[in-house]
């Protein structure tokens, strides 16, 4: 996989990619005027606050590129075209329930117009309910308010199966597919039917999830009975996430470009949260998996814990620093070293990396490359006598580590093993509690490692699943709870590796260091108008709707791996190891590092948007004239909430694929993630930060001696901020666990593993005849009617003549 490239541009000809202005420059934080005697700039924190999705009016606006625009009027007329046919020239506000409801069950039997036209445009009318009837409201909140009163009302005519029919149909359209292949530019035009249909089921999923403490009771009825149909095999006998895989998959073969992929991915996304649940879901699936277990509570809450940590000091960038030197040089006096206290942790430094990707890989195995020089006295000078500082100037260090260290049953077997070998001379295998001969240090050791012992759910899960392969007839058959994740996972099993290939396709050509190539897949479909833009203005705006659109496309499969990846480790582990082994086969473990190996800070910073043109503010609002200057200046956040999800995503799926895992620990040092990873921790956001730093230190052990003496900072920081498991030497290159030489045969053991589970659990036609019921009763099998075939039937007479009477019999041999 080739790494390298800068951000994606707008993937049409050289001459409009001329006409659009190079962002290059706006991917910074505001410069503060003070900086500290290190040259480290006084950057603020980033106010994120990771979450399952973003607000409710932004995941609105992203279901919609600015291209789409004229599509909101076209609604509206198609809405009030059937609605002046039928009903008074009241507006749809005015109406009562009774009203309501008789207009939109009208609609719904509209949708089974025989003619192609005539159904667009009543869908177009549901669609235009959808968003909130928006012509009759006066702000944003009054269109959400109606939004979610119009969804409840669609939902409970049966309008989203009506829909789900629908979308079946022009999935199947061959004639649709085949236009669209033929084609040599596909545009906007050739998705409508599609997009219309993606809107409402989006719009409805994406509104009823939200939680509303207004709701009325019959709502939240509708609300859970909605869930429990979406995530169950109902529609047309799968979950409705499985039958959009399927289009993904669809689009990636090749056989249908038209597909909207931006919209799929979208509704896939928002169907798995709200059927499976989000991270607060997870964590009380984990504390009741481990009170149903009889596993002691979890000894924090992570989401917590992560959300009150502090973020550490970014560095400042290259050419501060170079600029600092030069001042130093210029200066005749001597400098006084100054005592900062940037992040409570009394490092000046903590992360040290060049803003340029070439300077930091040169120099990589120096982690002072270009850092001041703060002692002068290597070079001939005199050091100043130390300064006194008043006492609240004190640096103030933290009262504790973030996390509560934990122990593996395995970490105490090997601790009390090489205990053994070294004073007694023999071992007792898995015995973790006889300490005779043992010195009493080595007790109190063992009490310490005992004391934070931990034993996850997926340990009790594989252990449970050996002990059905040893002895299948003496535990009985497994109870598998029928869940919404085991549901989900039964329908995508069959072809899961292709699904997974499929997603990360679509992320390869998605991600803003990724180059424009011939046989890449073409993820613009539903973006691209049909005429294209002649005016340096309207380049500069679909140039923005590209960038957005291929970020948003990234948002939403980073949310999709991560979703899966937790729902199924807690399911059960080997559903996990299933996807995850899958993902690092289709190489994600070098995608992600090759999306991180851009200006990590541009893309986080990027504003590719343009406020006036989101829904629902463009439908209550009258629209300003847009300059090149307003689009060049973007809104003043201080940073993408999309992006900066999708990132944490990325690094907490790397997280996922190599924990535990020295065969894909070590790819990440064979892609030499270390510099990669560490231009990451230039984002100045605590949780970002915590998952590079997680990464770097499952591989410190393999970058040898000098790598970790020139990056003591970073390896400081890893102490401070990851959680510690006792007796782990990450710090040291004395890993027993490390052989090269066993790390295809550890990912073989794992794969030969999760084959057994996957046959044992779900392929009943291929059960192992040796443990079948064995009928030994003559007179039941005697009973039992025999279909024979029809030939045998018809020349029943000849196979007696042939096989019974022309055979000499001796019965008395058989008698004796």
């Amino acid at each position: 996989m080739e790494v390298g490239g800068n951000g994606g541009g707008l993937p049409v000809n050289n001459k409009q990619k001329a006409m659009l202005p190079n962002k290059g420059g706006r991917g910074e934080f505001p410069r503060t005027p003070r900086k500290d005697s290190e040259g480290l700039s006084e950057s603020p924190d980033l106010e994120f606050e990771y979450s399952d999705t973003d607000k409710w009016a932004a995941e609105l606006s992203e279901l919609y590129s600015y291209t789409e625009g004229p599509e909101f009027a076209l609604n509206r007329k198609c809405f009030e075209e059937e609605f002046r046919a039928h009903v008074s020239d009241k507006k749809w506000t005015d109406l009562d329930a009774a009203q309501q409801r008789a207009h939109a069950m009208r609609l719904l039997d509209g949708l089974e117009f025989i003619a192609r036209e005539k159904r667009l445009k009543v869908a177009r009318a549901i669609l235009y309910m959808a968003q909130g009837t928006f012509a009759d409201c006066s702000c944003e909140a009054e269109v959400q308010y109606w939004m979610r009163y119009n969804i409840f009302l669609l939902l409970d005519v049966g309008t989203f199966s009506a829909l789900v029919e629908l979308l079946n149909m022009e999935i199947d359209n061959s004639a649709a597919c085949s236009s669209a292949v033929r084609k040599p530019a596909i545009s906007l035009a050739d998705s409508t039917d599609l997009r219309v249909l993606l809107n409402i089921m989006y719009l409805m999923v994406e509104t009823i999830q939200q939680d509303d403490p207004a709701d009325k009771p019959e709502w939240k009825i509708i609300k859970e009975t909605f869930r429990a149909e979406l995530g169950s095999p109902i529609f047309n006998n799968e979950p409705i996430s499985v039958m959009l895989f399927g289009m993904v998959t669809k689009f990636c073969s090749g056989h249908a470009p038209h597909f909207p992929m931006k919209k799929v991915l979208l509704l896939l996304w928002k169907s798995i949260l709200f059927t499976l649940g989000g991270f607060e879901q997870l964590q009380t699936i984990k504390i009741r998996k481990r009170q149903e277990l009889g596993l002691p509570p979890l000894p924090e809450d992570s989401i917590r814990v992560i959300r009150s940590m502090r973020a550490a000091s970014p560095p400042a960038s290259a050419s501060d620093l170079i600029e600092q030197q030069q001042k130093r040089a210029r200066r005749e006096h001597k400098a006084l070293i100054k005592q900062d206290n940037l992040d409570a942790f009394n490092e000046k430094d903590p992360y040290k990396a060049d803003d340029s990707r070439e300077d930091e890989e040169d120099n990589d195995d120096n982690d002072n490359s270009l850092e001041p020089e703060t002692f002068p006295l290597e070079r001939d000078e005199v050091m100043p006598p130390p300064i006194p500082h008043p006492p609240s100037e004190r640096v103030s260090f933290p009262k504790g580590l973030p996390w509560a260290p934990k122990v593996r049953e395995k970490d105490i077997e090997n601790f009390l093993e090489s205990s053994r070998s070294k004073f007694i001379g023999y071992t007792l295998g898995s015995d973790t509690d006889t300490v005779v001969g043992l010195p009493r240090p080595i007790h109190e050791s063992i009490k310490t490692l005992k004391q934070h012992k931990y034993i996850s759910v997926a340990e009790i899960q594989m252990a449970k699943e050996e002990e059905y392969q040893k002895t299948p007839l003496s535990v009985g058959e497994e109870e598998v709870e029928l869940c919404a994740t085991e549901l989900l996972y039964q329908g995508i099993l069959p072809i899961l590796p292709q699904y997974m290939i499929a997603l990360l396709k679509i992320l390869l050509a998605a991600a803003p260091t990724s180059k424009a190539k011939t046989d890449s897949i073409n993820i613009l479909a539903d973006v691209l108008p049909e005429e294209m833009p002649t005016t340096v203005l309207q380049s500069m705006k679909l140039g923005v709707d590209v960038n957005r659109h291929k970020e948003i496309i990234v948002k939403a499969i980073s949310a999709i791996l991560l979703l899966l990846l937790k729902h199924f480790k807690l399911n059960h582990i080997y559903q996990f190891e299933f996807m995850a082994q899958h993902l690092v086969f289709a190489n994600c473990i070098p995608l992600v590092l090759k999306f991180f190996n851009q200006n990590i800070m541009s893309y986080i910073t990027a504003k590719n948007g343009i406020s006036v043109l989101d829904f629902p503010y463009c439908v209550v609002h009258e629209m300003p004239e847009l300059t090149a200057e307003s689009l060049e200046a973007g809104d003043n956040t201080q940073f993408c909430w999309r992006n900066l999800f999708s990132c944490i995503n990325l690094l907490r799926i790397l997280n996922k694929l190599t924990k535990w895992k020295h065969s894909r620990t070590m790819m990440l040092v064979v892609f030499k993630s270390a510099p990669i990873l560490k231009r990451a921790l230039k984002v100045k956001q605590a949780m970002m930060q915590l998952y590079v730093l997680k990464l770097l230190k499952v591989q410190t052990k393999y970058l040898g001696r000098q790598w970790r003496k020139s990056n003591m900072k970073t390896m400081s920081a890893i102490y401070q901020k990851v959680r510690h498991r006792l007796n782990d030497d990450w710090a040291y290159g004395n890993d027993l666990d490390a052989r090269p030489w066993d790390f295809q045969a550890e990912e073989c053991a794992l794969r030969a593993s999760i084959e057994r589970f996957n046959s044992r659990r779900y392929d009943k036609s291929h059960s192992n005849p040796d443990f079948l019921p064995v009928d030994n009763c003559l007179q039941s099998v005697l009973g039992q009617r025999v279909d024979l075939p029809e030939d045998f039937q018809m020349n029943y007479d000849l196979w007696l003549e042939r096989e019974v009477f022309s055979k000499p019999i001796s019965w008395e041999e058989l008698l004796e």
